[in-house]
């Protein structure tokens, strides 16, 4: 790589490591927060998908904001928006207030993130070149995934958990500095067209879907609320989706999903976001609320899996040029789900050498398939849509993971209440589900049961394993159907297109 591109590639990677710093950071320092700011799970799911639901649905339409205004613009007003955002969440004095402040950030990080990718094609014309460079942001990627719990739990312990947020502050100066100097400035105008109903439609469906799920994990399923907002979810999906298809300029092309390797890369991205990017957040607090270790030691024992990311992660342009993308998507997923079926076997006396094993495995499995996915989708498509074409993988990677959070906390706090509430019915104590949703939801011990508060921790404990297991295991299973759905589908089709193209040369 030309020395002359070093600082592009410097403020395009650090930009992305502020971002993705925030969500590595917050998840460790849950706990912390819901204590302070005495809120329930539900509202510690907000404070994750506040943030991924608004960059899953601004997504598409900042990824059209690149290429019309220009995407070096766009990506500059990103970071600025984004260190705005993050002191709003420092210095809020109740959870209203920093779910607003998650809101600005998401907003923010939907003009960084796919923007980080098109700037990075527009720069790199070469595949080769282009693939080691988007390799390496991936593994820089997985550095913030890496410093972030392990920067966050200290900071949570010596500074407090405001200062997590503090911390993107002079960092995004640096960013903004470097960005303004070394990238140069590139638009498609004529490729680009704002859609507004198209925005509108996206926030609804995806906002009603999340509140539904996370409504269900409060109040169960038969929830007015929560079948109310699912039917708005599904049907603010189908809407959006038939407006998409008859609009003459929509953000989401659906044209480009009849290559079957573009849809397939999309559902795969969904798939990880779903997965892996979900697991974190129940990473982290399986670890603290089930194996009781503080922020920081929470950090450094989900260290592996970034670890192992930043060692493989270089290597995965080589990789990619001698096996394809699907064979390493593949395997990449194929190990996701092993990690994940593996953690349903996890409790609270489980050695960490075998959960070690298991978050290196993890690391390995997005090592392979972050990258691979990401630059297969942008090979799929035609250059001068790079900024739709990025926008679009990640805002279904992100839609994914929001969808996560909100579906598989649901189904982890409605098992761990229904083990609770049976441990303690059978112990006698009375008013047994009340008590238990009280301990899952917001970690209240307090009873007139002999048992005592401690009695009841311990049973929680349990419970809350028993929970975490069965969202593992959901998550296995959609990423085993993933690996299916690739070598069923995108390898046949990759190797369709490679002799049509050699044909054709």
């Amino acid at each position: 790589m030309p020395k002359s591109r070093l600082p592009l590639v410097a403020a395009i990677y650090l930009g992305s490591f502020v971002a993705l710093l925030d969500v590595s950071i917050v998840n460790v320092a849950l706990p912390t927060i819901q204590q302070a700011l005495q809120t329930d799970f539900g509202g510690l799911q907000w404070v994750v998908d506040a943030y991924t639901l608004c960059l899953s649905a601004f997504m598409l339409s900042s990824g059209l904001i690149g290429d019309r205004y220009g995407r070096k613009r766009s990506w500059l007003w990103g970071v600025g928006i984004f260190v705005a955002g993050s002191l709003i969440c420092a210095v809020t004095p109740n959870l209203t207030a920093l779910l607003a402040g998650r809101v600005v950030q998401g907003i923010a990080g939907s003009l960084l993130i796919p923007g980080a990718l098109s700037i990075l094609t527009q720069a790199f014309p070469d595949p080769r070149e282009r693939a080691g460079v988007i390799g390496g942001w991936a593994s820089f990627a997985a550095v913030s995934l890496l410093v972030g719990p392990v920067l966050g739990g200290i900071l949570v312990q010596t500074v407090g958990w405001q200062s997590i947020f503090l911390i993107n502050l002079p960092l995004g100066l640096v960013t903004v500095v470097l960005g303004a100097v070394s990238i140069s400035e590139t638009a498609h105008p004529e490729h680009a067209h704002l859609d507004l109903v198209g925005l509108a439609l996206s926030i609804l469906w995806l906002g009603a879907l999340t509140f539904g799920l996370i409504s269900a994990g409060e109040n169960g399923w038969s929830d007015p609320w929560t079948v109310a907002a699912l039917v708005v979810g599904i049907a603010g999906l189908a809407i959006f989706l038939g407006f998409e298809a008859r609009t003459p300029r929509p953000m989401l092309p659906l044209g480009l999903f009849r290559d079957v390797r573009f849809a397939v890369a999309n559902v795969a991205s969904f798939a990880l976001g779903f997965t892996s990017y979900t697991s974190v957040f129940f990473f982290s607090m399986f670890l603290q609320q089930v194996q009781g270790w503080s922020p920081t030691q929470t950090g450094l024992r989900m260290a592996p899996a970034f670890i192992v990311q930043i060692v493989v992660s270089p290597w995965i342009g080589r990789l990619s040029a001698r096996y394809g993308h699907s064979l390493l998507m593949t395997a990449g997923y194929a190990l996701i789900g092993l990690s994940m079926l593996g953690m349903c076997w996890a409790e609270r006396s489980t050695p960490y050498a075998m959960l070690c094993l298991l978050f290196a495995i993890n690391g390995l499995g997005n090592s392979l398939a972050i990258p691979t996915g990401s630059a297969a989708a942008m090979s799929y498509a035609p250059r001068e849509r790079s900024g739709m074409v990025s926008a679009v993988i990640n805002a279904t990677r992100q839609s994914g993971l929001a969808i996560g959070i909100a579906l598989l906390g649901a189904l982890m706090s409605m098992r761990a209440t229904n083990l609770l509430a049976g441990y303690l019915g059978d112990a006698g104590v009375a008013n047994a589900e009340a008590v238990a949703r009280a301990a899952i939801s917001r970690h209240d011990f307090t009873t007139d049961a002999a048992m005592g508060a401690s009695g009841v921790h311990a049973l929680f404990t349990v419970a809350y394993a028993g929970g975490f297991h069965a969202a593992m295991l959901t998550a296995a299973i959609g990423a085993f159907l993933t690996a299916a759905l690739l070598i069923a589908v995108l390898t046949p089709a990759e190797a369709r297109s490679a002799r049509q193209a050699k044909q054709q040369a």
